[in-house]
């Protein structure tokens, strides 16, 4: 019971990565707010956690939209008391070069994985420094450290919220907040599975992916999630700044 009574926003939470970190701290005896723009996922997910015997409630809301992201972190501090954690999890990625990627596509994704990761931590910042310290953890990607083919967008949103990071956890260590993102591998989520759905090969698609992880497969969700729980729990008391690369060794190559 690592974060028992903990207070923990988590975004995209009602798939993937998210969904199974909720279920992660709800083990782990934490208040789990599970944060997503389809409010019926999200209520589906908070329901499964609740059956369980935790604490849970859904809210629907927009990352990218800066009056429904202070809107929820003030909404939880009005009902719990406090906010212990936030896990910027939600964002997305496109295919394309630069010079393939449009404007208004590069810019719908910054929204997403750039602006709603800044504008967490703009709401969130304040309510920790006032009330002794907290926890923020996001998801960047292994494309923040390697590049990507025909991924330029999302590997230059990754690659910001990697940096973004380092930069709050050095103008934030005084207030006793503590700062660190994941770098996830490729991950069994619903978004890949929509991708080999499309896929005029997917089997060979899927190969490409495995391959280039030197243990060969695809990671899952749950091991993604236990690296989040580390980095928000007591047993990274001394990390901040980090970006921890949970990758099955693909950015070793």
């Amino acid at each position: 019971m690592r974060l028992q009574d903990k207070i923990a926003v988590i975004t995209g939470a009602a798939s993937g990565i998210g969904h199974e970190t909720a279920r992660r701290f709800a083990r782990e005896g934490a208040v789990v707010i599970v944060a997503d723009r389809n409010e019926d996922a999200a209520e589906t997910v908070a329901q499964e956690l609740r059956d369980t015997g935790a604490a849970a409630e859904a809210v629907a809301f927009d990352v990218s939209v800066e009056a429904e992201v202070k809107a929820l972190l003030d909404g939880v501090v009005e009902r719990h008391g406090r906010l212990d954690i936030l896990v910027n999890n939600a964002g997305y990625g496109i295919a394309g070069t630069v010079a393939d990627t449009s404007v208004e596509d590069w810019d719908a994704l910054f929204s997403v994985n750039v602006r709603g990761v800044y504008l967490g931590c703009k709401h969130a910042v304040p309510i920790f420094t006032a009330q002794g310290g907290g926890i923020i953890v996001s998801t960047a990607s292994g494309g923040a450290i390697v590049g990507i083919a025909n991924r330029a967008a999302y590997t230059a949103s990754k690659g910001a919220v990697s940096a973004l990071t380092r930069a709050m956890a050095i103008d934030h260590a005084d207030a006793n907040i503590r700062v660190n993102c994941v770098a996830p591998g490729t991950i069994e989520t619903p978004y890949f599975t929509e991708i080999f759905a499309k896929s005029p090969d997917a089997a060979a698609l899927r190969k490409g992916l495995e391959d280039r992880q030197v243990m060969g497969r695809m990671g899952r969700p749950e091991e993604i999630a236990n690296a989040i729980l580390f980095l928000a729990s007591d047993d990274a008391t001394f990390c901040t700044g980090s970006t921890l690369v949970v990758d099955g060794g693909w950015t070793i190559r």
